[in-house]
């Protein structure tokens, strides 16, 4: 055993996830090892279970033995460690501000690696030794260095918290249980501690359910969010394509009014210029014979006057103005026929719009299903 536990490093005997030696070691299937405890919490909070080396993933949770083969290299490992930890007392780093002091030391204070439940002391390296070698000491509970070990003793009777009351949760000593707490259900604090533990676990685990189902959440609104401005795009070039065929229309019809009543009225205006003209020159022609008449009947001279008398007395050629009439078009409905074309237009092109919403209905259904 000696000579294979010299073939194997000290990372080798470590659980990768508590980074200590490990305590009960199991193997998974996919060949690695851990902390059973390490490895049951650790499944206990993450679902699916998932070696949290290779990552690989087991579809239903493995059944866990202790390897008694690592077991026992790690009890040989952490046995060699603690004898080598004892003989290199001169390499121990003196206590800084912030960390917890040995309680022991005299002088300069090293240090504490440990700290004792029993005792309520805080030990460094060199003083540590005798509970890892004295069998009276060795069953003593050592944890990692904490300072004031004396708020884990009873204030009332001055022993020290090691039970715990679970109809008043608290922690109490072995006095309460006696005289305080004697009709109470009272625990371990291990026990207890074990079974926090637990609870905190599927708490974790519950939290980390809530989160995963908020990620989704999230996916899920942010997936909405790009399909509504997918919608939103589409839309608005519907929208710009279907408005700018309506406002050429608006500006075809409304170019189209315009030049209507426009021509209607140059038509006016060349038949009212043709009637002026007309008028006009009978005017002349009917000014120039009035002035004929009037020298004629200025004359003195009777035989002049009696043969020019029928040539003057017959009527210049006019025209009875009289059955003549003048009426400007109507220019009323117009605008109304205009507009009620484009109605007719905006209609047609809401018909396509509505088609086109369809199809695409249609084709979303189809891909979707």
């Amino acid at each position: 055993m000696s000579a294979a536990n010299c073939l194997l490093t000290e990372d080798q005997f470590l659980c990768s996830i508590c980074l200590d030696v490990f305590t009960d070691p199991v193997s998974t299937p996919c060949g690695h090892n851990f902390c059973k405890t390490c490895i049951t919490q650790h499944w206990d909070t993450n679902i699916p279970c998932q070696c949290p080396n290779c990552k690989k993933l087991f579809s239903t949770r493995p059944e866990l033995q202790v390897n008694t083969f690592i077991s026992e290299m790690a009890a040989q490992f952490r046995q060699s460690a603690q004898q080598k930890a004892s003989s290199s007392s001169s390499e121990q780093q003196v206590s800084k501000p912030g960390e917890v002091p040995c309680d022991v030391c005299t002088g300069t204070k090293l240090k504490a690696l440990k700290s004792c439940l029993v005792c309520l002391e805080s030990y460094c390296e060199t003083h540590l030794e005798p509970h890892l070698t004295r069998s009276g000491l060795k069953r003593h509970q050592l944890i990692d260095p904490v300072e004031n070990l004396e708020g884990r003793m009873c204030l009332k009777h001055n022993k020290l918290l090691e039970l715990f009351c679970k109809a008043d949760q608290m922690c109490v000593c072995m006095l309460c249980t006696v005289l305080d707490h004697k009709t109470h259900d009272v625990v371990p604090l291990r026990e207890e501690y074990e079974g926090k533990k637990a609870e905190l676990g599927k708490t974790e685990a519950e939290i980390q359910q809530m989160i995963q189902k908020r990620r989704l959440k999230i996916q899920e609104i942010k997936l909405s969010v790009k399909l509504s401005q997918r919608g939103a795009d589409r839309e608005i070039a519907d929208g710009v394509q279907v408005f700018t065929a309506l406002k050429e229309s608006v500006e075809r019809s409304q170019a189209k009014l315009i030049d209507m009543i426009k021509e209607k009225q140059r038509k006016t205006e060349k038949q009212a210029e043709g009637f002026i003209k007309e008028l006009e020159q009978e005017i002349s022609e009917l000014k120039k014979r009035s002035t004929e008449v009037e020298q004629l009947s200025r004359s003195e001279d009777h035989l002049y006057l009696l043969q020019s008398f029928m040539s003057l007395n017959t009527a210049p050629p006019t025209k009875d103005w009289t059955e003549v009439n003048f009426h400007p078009p109507s220019h009323e409905g117009t605008v109304v026929k205009a507009v009620s074309q484009l109605e007719e237009t905006l209609h047609e092109e809401m018909k396509k719009l509505i088609e086109g919403e369809l199809k695409r209905i249609q084709q979303f259904a189809v891909d979707v299903f």
